[in-house]
């Protein structure tokens, strides 16, 4: 499918990834609607292409907004999802809901409206805790938390949808994706928060392994699946492939900023932090997760361009002008 023209629809697409796909689809020409609760998006996000896309206040779902606002596109981008570790713990009805009920609904708008593809955001949380690394699409899913659970359903439910209604659904399972407007609350948000203070950053353990994708990367990707013929039924994993121990990203944070070297506090998963304000260690912590992505380099002749550090160094700036942003964790 051509963007240039073409008609879409953006779930969550005042959030953090979506906005960057809004910004890389109008910019290719494409006619953008997006579809936000405004729940945690902002029109901030939207500014510099405030006047090039149509906002629509809605929810997942409901089902009745949601096909009066997917009326007459091209492709639905589905991007809008409960994305908290520690509210799937707690509410785990309300994520299930919000992640699986709401892309049902997406999946059925797809089939009453006769819209031929669906790209929607998955997780590498669907794999659980690692059994080896990098993870390919072959890896084992055993998800550790009901976040991955809710999005491992969406993947099954995809994949009928595809069987009986020959509907294209593309599931991408993102790494740890970072970059502006990012919301606060994750390891890398609480160190660039504390060094925006000139704070060192607070590591507990450290040793657990991460793969960082920059948020343009991610939207590169979202562009390719809605260009690319085809695809079927599938899942890519988004990611660089790159394994980074916290210890070794807190360590860079402080290279970046100055900062000497991180401080340790000693506290168990599920705890509360004493050095950082509002911050939990999470229960049932992953010690690994690296993907493979091999898969999405050969199939869509994608790969993430953006190192670590030139990531790092874009959100800070970032940041530095929007420090309103992170005043309050958000969970």
């Amino acid at each position: 499918m051509k963007i240039e023209g073409s008609k879409i629809l953006i779930t969550g697409g005042a959030g953090f990834i979506g906005s960057h796909i809004v910004e890389l689809l109008v910019h290719s020409g494409a006619n953008v609607r997006v579809y936000d609760n405004f729940s945690s998006g902002d029109e901030a996000n939207l500014k510099s292409v405030k006047n090039d896309v149509e906002i629509i206040r809605g929810d997942i779902l409901d089902r009745d907004n949601l096909l009066k606002a997917s009326s007459g596109v091209d492709v639905i981008c589905h991007q809008a999802a409960q994305l908290e570790i520690i509210r799937c713990i707690e509410t785990p009805l309300e994520d299930l809901r919000s992640n699986t009920e709401g892309t049902i609904n997406i999946f059925e708008t797809a089939k009453c409206l006769n819209i031929p593809k669906v790209i929607y955001a998955s997780s590498a949380c669907v794999y659980g805790q690692a059994q080896y690394v990098p993870q390919d699409e072959s890896h084992p899913t055993v998800p550790n938390w009901p976040y991955g659970i809710s999005k491992l359903a969406t993947e099954h439910y995809a994949r009928l949808y595809y069987d009986y209604y020959q509907i294209e659904t593309i599931g991408l399972r993102y790494s740890i994706v970072y970059g502006s407007r990012e919301w606060y609350g994750r390891v890398l948000t609480a160190f660039l928060r504390r060094a925006l203070d000139g704070l060192k950053p607070v590591i507990w353990g450290g040793y657990q392994e991460r793969d960082f994708v920059y948020v343009e990367d991610v939207a590169k990707i979202n562009a390719l699946c809605i260009e690319s013929e085809k695809l079927g039924c599938d899942n890519f994993n988004v990611s660089t492939g790159i394994s980074t121990q916290i210890r070794e990203l807190a360590q860079l944070v402080c290279d970046l900023f100055n900062l000497g070297e991180p401080v340790y506090e000693e506290i168990c998963e599920g705890e509360i932090s004493q050095m950082v304000a509002g911050r939990i260690r999470l229960p049932a912590e992953l010690k690994q997760m690296v993907l493979d992505n091999s898969k999405a380099k050969a199939t869509l002749n994608w790969k993430p361009h953006v190192t670590l550090q030139e990531g790092i160094i874009s959100e800070m700036n970032w940041l530095r002008s929007n420090q309103e942003r992170w005043a309050v964790m958000r969970y």
